[in-house]
């Protein structure tokens, strides 16, 4: 819950959805008009002219009482990557599709605001998910998730062998097929939930492995104790050779790269956490009915005010 009125907020805008900057143009005059300070990043400045007031996400996150987050879950899952260090509560705004993680659509905003500022709200924080790409000879390179990090084979039709150990060195599993998923709860409804894995409660501390089209029977998602650090190699092949196969990693579907040889991949539940803003009542089975379960033809649609 947050206490006591909220004096600043943040407006984190897609700048490349007119729907957003339209909407961040109605924000802005609307906190001016209720005494509310605003402030939106330089880049969005810049798109939404008029000379609003600008700040730097480390500032701005220092200042604001919580985000407002314009886009959709997209957006959102790159304004929690980049405010992770931060932590300030992040009010997502759903002008996408599915809107599965946002709070708000985008006809709720100005209904729903004078309650939030008043500090009637909840907080629901959320795990991320830590990940390394790791080589003898070098740093590691360091990635934040939210939903999910993806191992999977680049546009060729062959199988990749991903070998799973936690840190004790105790072997989890051995994959054949076009990949692996490790997901946060959170990312339990994303990619993990169309490659066959199951729903997990965001509460619930953490990581679940889901193979992509494994090639074995034995195969099925596991749900890993979020103390456990995990191991991801590219397994050799009964010649002792990895094969000529393209393996790509990617972090919230957004960021990412292909894996080289002689590295591999770290995973762990991270430090950081995301704390999402909610009016109070929210309830994660609600949505999960109203979002996936209940979804009608042409909900889509409607989500995206088309």
């Amino acid at each position: 819950m947050l206490r006591g009125e909220v004096s600043c907020v943040g407006l984190l805008v897609n700048v490349d959805k007119p729907r957003a900057l339209s909407l961040a143009r109605t924000l802005l005059q609307w906190l001016q008009g209720h005494g509310v300070a605003a402030l939106v990043t330089p880049e969005a400045g810049l798109a939404l002219g008029g000379n609003p007031h600008t700040a730097v996400l480390p500032d701005m996150a220092r200042q604001a009482g919580f985000l407002i987050v314009l886009g959709g879950d997209g957006t959102l899952l790159g304004a929690a990557r980049r405010t992770a260090a931060y932590s300030p509560p992040l009010l997502g705004v759903n002008l996408g599709h599915l809107g599965f993680l946002t709070e708000l659509e985008e006809g709720d905003v100005l209904g729903a605001l004078p309650a939030l500022l008043a500090g009637r709200s909840e907080v629901d924080e959320r795990m991320m998910l830590a990940c390394s790409v790791c080589h003898a000879e070098r740093e590691p390179e360091r990635y934040l998730a939210l939903n999910d990090v993806v191992v999977a084979k680049g546009p060729f039709a062959r199988l990749v062998r991903l070998h799973l150990a936690a840190s004790d060195g105790a072997v989890v599993a051995t994959y054949r097929g076009d990949g692996l998923i490790a997901s946060t709860p959170t990312g339990s409804t994303a990619y993990s939930l169309s490659a066959g894995g199951p729903v997990v409660h965001p509460q619930v501390d953490g990581i679940l492995i889901t193979p992509i089209c494994p090639h074995t029977f034995y195969s099925r998602p596991v749900l890993l104790h979020a103390r456990q650090r995990l191991r991801l190699d590219l397994a050799l092949t009964a010649t002792g050779r990895h094969g000529e196969v393209d393996v790509a990693l990617t972090v919230d579907a957004q960021e990412g790269r292909r894996l080289r040889p002689g590295e591999w991949v770290e995973l762990a539940a991270a430090r950081e956490r995301v704390r999402l803003l909610r009016r109070p009542g929210w309830d994660f089975y609600t949505v999960l009915r109203r979002k996936l379960a209940e979804q009608e033809p042409g909900d889509e649609q409607r989500n995206d005010g088309q």
